[in-house]
């Protein structure tokens, strides 16, 4: 069966009278009709009805912002727990759209569930009363037709916010933990300081090397309001309910981390529901998104922002020892590139080591150890971005510009490459797009059956996917070629904002460091030589000339 059931029991009467339930419901989308189908009005109708009727030991259950379609309701949840109960003998509401407005939903209510019940069930302005069964022989047709009308509404506004997203404005009616609405222009966001310092606050815990839960839990020991109960405390509305609100969650700080609006940007559509039934929100991919850039203040720069992405983007789990491995998704095997893995021993944490992934898992054959200790890379490292720093201080303008020489002929050349690759995957998707379209013509002419019709269409469309794809990957490519010759003074900045690297964090090798690629140890003259190969973002691999 359809929907949210309640398990039909038989009634069990309470022994004194019984309820008169008064039903109203209004969804957002039914605010746009003004006052006509408001709370209020539908009480002062049901109440008047009741009265006029001899209807006593009313009860209104009402569900405020509440759709037609979804019978998860919880007042009318309510209501039906209580006729289940035994507790309600009738029920009244305006008209069956405030019932529901999903056709086979409300027919199964209406004429399966209550009249098993035993219990009346009116419309008012329908002229429904399930005791005059003669007058209810237009009741489905008239459901149906409310669902029509839930349909075409939802259609209606999808419109609107589609055209209101693709123009860059705010789709989210609560602008996001941070920020608050201009109170001279409700369509802007402005930052809202205090919340804006949790945010940063959050951001740095996480840069420092703390996980996700490690810091709802340190938030919450310090008494530091959540999104919930900040917003409680100042009047402001917020989207969800909280069983406790006073209590960081793991997902609330997750969601902080992965809010692109913090950089300052909007970004429209990145969820979508399925269909007008199905209020449920399933996430799109990022090529589905639509992102407006400056649109607000910016309360998290980009590259921290970044640099954040990539470290959610790795596994960061504790080891068994409690510690956290600091140089997660930064390390590789510089022959077969798999990633390397470290190895305690807690006999001697002085051995701690890191080994290739593709040998620790018993592939003996296709690579060797690679082991570097810990200790030892560390030193390397940090001993890299110290010379690495003062080289880029003292021969800043040498620095930049055989920076740009070596990145405009790199540049050009992944240009090339990339804009003759676009070329042939645009060509190719307008020659797929002219087949589909002969295939619907021959398959309308009847000239193509419809297995065939089918079978190619599908490979087509599949094709123009992936091509679509490709075509985007490209260009955002290109784009990132032609800003990386320009891009030095992003890597000078955070120089200058180091003015000593005393030690090393999650945060200054995220900031700093790309990739570390860990070569094979070799013995030359005795001695246990190992190439450490860093790549520095933005910048590459940093030759300090001796």
């Amino acid at each position: 069966m359809l929907g949210t059931q309640i398990a039909m029991t038989g009634n069990k009467k309470n022994g004194g009278e019984e309820l008169t339930a008064l039903y109203c419901r209004l969804s957002r989308d039914d605010e746009l009709n003004g006052d006509s189908n408001s709370i209020v009005h539908q009480k002062e109708i049901l109440s008047a009805y009741a009265e006029k009727h001899g209807f006593t030991n009313t009860r209104y259950y009402v569900d405020d912002g509440y759709s037609g379609t979804n019978f998860d309701r919880p007042a009318f949840q309510r209501m039906m727990a209580d006729a289940q109960a035994g507790f309600i003998k009738t029920i009244i509401v305006k008209d069956m759209s405030r019932f529901g407005r999903d056709y086979i939903m409300v027919g199964y209510y209406t004429e399966i569930m209550l009249p098993k019940m035993d219990i009346r069930f009116i419309a008012v302005n329908d002229n429904v009363d399930s005791e005059n069964q003669a007058d209810n022989d237009f009741t489905p047709f008239r459901n149906i037709i409310n669902e029509w009308y839930a349909k075409d509404t939802s259609k209606k506004i999808r419109s609107v916010l589609k055209a209101k997203g693709n123009a860059g404005k705010h789709l989210s009616v609560i602008p996001p933990f941070g920020y608050k609405k201009d109170p001279n222009d409700k369509e802007k966001w402005i930052i809202d300081e205090d919340a804006a310092q949790i945010v940063k606050k959050i951001f740095r815990m996480y840069l420092d090397g703390n996980t996700m839960g490690g810091i709802a839990r340190k938030l919450t020991e310090e008494g530091i309001e959540t999104p919930k109960l900040y917003s409680e405390n100042r009047g402001i509305k917020h989207y969800k309910a909280a069983t406790y609100p006073e209590i960081w969650s793991r997902i609330s700080v997750e969601y902080i981390l992965s809010n692109y609006e913090y950089t300052g940007s909007t970004v429209n559509f990145k969820t979508k529901r399925k269909s007008f039934k199905n209020k449920k929100q399933v996430i799109q991919g990022r090529e589905d998104w639509v992102v407006f850039e400056g649109t607000q203040e910016a309360i998290i720069d980009k590259e921290t922002f970044e640099t954040v992405q990539k470290m959610r983007g790795t596994k960061r789990a504790y080891t068994k020892f409690n510690e956290v491995n600091i140089f997660s998704g930064l390390l590789y095997c510089a022959d077969c590139g798999g990633k390397m893995t470290i190895r305690r021993r807690k006999e001697d944490r002085r051995k701690d080591a890191f080994i290739c992934s593709t040998y620790r898992k018993k592939k003996k054959n296709l690579c060797t150890e690679h082991a570097v200790k810990v200790n030892a890379l560390e030193q390397i490292v940090l001993s890299d971005i110290r010379k690495v720093c003062a080289y880029v201080r003292q021969y800043e303008e040498e620095f930049v510009e055989d920076f740009r020489k070596c990145s405009r002929k790199e540049s050009a050349r992944l240009q090339s490459s990339a804009r003759n690759e676009l070329k042939k995957t645009e060509n190719r998707l307008s020659e797929i797009e002219r087949i589909i379209v002969k295939l619907y013509e021959e398959k309308v002419c009847g000239t193509m059956p419809e297995e065939r019709f089918e079978l190619l269409a599908k490979n087509y469309e599949t094709e123009q996917a992936e091509l679509k794809d490709k075509a985007a990957k490209l260009r955002t490519s290109l784009e990132t070629a032609e800003e990386t010759a320009n891009s030095i003074a992003k890597f000078i900045t955070l120089v200058r904002s180091y003015t000593e690297v005393n030690e090393l964090t999650p945060e200054i090798l995220n900031s700093f460091i790309d990739k570390i690629y860990i070569g094979k140890p070799e013995r030359i003259n005795g001695q246990r030589v190992q190439e450490v190969k860093i790549v520095y973002k933005v910048v590459g691999v940093v030759n300090i000339p001796q």
